[in-house]
């Protein structure tokens, strides 16, 4: 579980943009303005990111296993090497968003 609560996350993004290598597995991100900001490889497991904004978002490397991002603007987001298994895409926006697979 996440050691950040929503108001604790909300009061850092205020001055940071980069969220790299932060543990926010479990937390409720539902609706959260997460554009921009380097979430490279940080833990979204089981995280509920519905509706959030995540346009232009880095999310490199990030494990978002079982992650509910129904609804969410992903659109233009960085995804090359991103943990999706088992993560609900419902109604996402996906436009522009790269990904690269392991190869």
């Amino acid at each position: 579980m996440s050691a950040f609560t929503r108001e604790q996350l909300l009061e850092l993004l205020q001055s940071n943009t980069t969220l790299e290598g932060i543990d926010l597995s479990g937390a409720n991100l539902e609706a959260i303005n997460l554009g921009g900001v380097n979430l490279n490889h940080a833990n979204l497991w089981g995280a509920r990111l519905t509706g959030s904004h995540l346009e232009g978002a880095d999310l490199s490397g990030a494990n978002l296993h079982f992650a509910n991002l129904g609804r969410a603007d992903l659109s233009n987001a960085r995804l090359s090497e991103t943990d999706l298994s088992g993560a609900s895409l419902q109604d996402a926006n996906l436009s522009g968003a790269v990904r690269r697979e392991v190869t």
